[in-house]
C-alpha cells in the first residue's frame, strides 16, 4: 500500500511554509519535507495534528492506494 497525501496542496493553499507548519506540530521541517514528499508515514497523532491544522480530516489529507501488481 501507498500513501497518498495532500498536506502540500493545503500547505501552499494557506500560504504556510514547511517551517510554519512544522513548528505549529511540533516537527522538524525535514519531516514535513519527507511527509510531502511520499518519503514518511506520519503517527496517527501528527496526522491527526495536521489535520487540526487545516481544518480538514485525517481522510482528506492522507488516503492509502493499493501498489500496482507487478508482473512476474
Amino acid at each position: 500500500m501507498a500513501l497518498i497525501t495532500k498536506v502540500k496542496l493545503y500547505r501552499e493553499q494557506t500560504g504556510m511554509k514547511q517551517a510554519d507548519l512544522a513548528t505549529r506540530v511540533g516537527v522538524r521541517r525535514e519531516t514535513i519535507v519527507h511527509l510531502e514528499n511520499g518519503r514518511y508515514n506520519p503517527s496517527l497523532k501528527l496526522a491527526m495534528d495536521i489535520a487540526k491544522v487545516f481544518r480538514v480530516t485525517v481522510e482528506e489529507l492522507f488516503e492509502f492506494v493499493e501498489d500496482e501488481p507487478q508482473n512476474s
